[in-house]
């Protein structure tokens, strides 16, 4: 993965970077002295921080703070444009979320990558740059995230859970793998997160499949995917968390 080391602003306030990477790339813990979007306009990725992890499907982007540690994963194949964008900019500097990517924003994007990095600020691409930031700032935040726990034991068995969302494993066999009795196991995940492990599984099996469906699998092989035994079952979870069935998401 290309990093804003590689690619210094030069007194700009962004630069933008095309890639590509296949289905299971791992870009390891790092962080950038500089503001992130990371948006992928095809396939599915997981950005996890140390207090959150995210999902990005297709029509989302991530907004990752400047020194934000985070680890990027590829699901499937994905078409990654980045922008590294300079401190100043960031008007929530404590903070990452998922934004919602309209196609004027999308249109911006896949035009601001293709400028060279000594772009002419005064004239079109510093005024598409500027325009850029505007809609950024405009775009509203999306639910695609769930919280991350501290714990270095707790956090290798949540990064295992979010790689393969349909593991079956009880409690029992989870903590067992990870040294800790049950009984430790649940009182330290609910006191780091705030919730037991089964609303959290749950959460990160929903997430899964919000991408899944954004990137236009069936709700049966959705359903599957994530660990539900059938798609009635995963459809009843879906309209309880999200208000409304899979289908009407996936057409929208």
């Amino acid at each position: 993965m290309k990093h804003s080391q590689d690619y210094p602003l030069k007194a700009r306030p962004m630069i933008g970077l095309e890639d590509e990477y296949p289905a299971g790339f791992v870009d390891p813990r790092h962080c950038h002295a500089h503001a992130q979007f990371l948006y992928a306009c095809a396939g599915v990725m997981s950005v996890v921080t140390p207090q959150t992890s995210f999902v990005i499907p297709p029509q989302r982007a991530v907004w990752l703070p400047a020194e934000m540690v985070h680890e990027v994963s590829c699901r499937g194949a994905v078409s990654l444009r980045t922008l590294y964008i300079d401190p100043l900019y960031d008007t929530d500097p404590n903070s990452c979320r998922v934004l919602e990517v309209s196609d004027f924003l999308k249109a911006l994007v896949l035009e601001v990558v293709k400028f060279p990095a000594e772009y002419d600020l005064e004239g079109r691409e510093g005024r598409i740059v500027h325009l850029l930031l505007d809609e950024i700032r405009r775009m509203p935040s999306a639910p695609y995230h769930v919280p991350m726990p501290t714990d270095p034991r707790l956090v290798r068995l949540c990064k295992a859970i979010i790689a393969n969302p349909a593991d079956h494993r009880d409690i029992d066999a989870l903590s067992s793998l990870i040294g800790m009795s049950r009984r430790t196991f649940t009182r330290a995940f609910k006191q780091e997160l705030g919730m037991g492990f089964a609303l959290w599984r749950q959460q990160v099996r929903l997430m899964a499949a919000v991408s899944l469906l954004a990137a236009g699998r069936t709700i049966t092989s959705v359903a599957l995917e994530v660990g539900y035994e059938s798609p009635s079952a995963f459809t009843a979870m879906f309209h309880r968390a999200f208000g409304e069935p899979p289908s009407a998401y996936a057409s929208r």
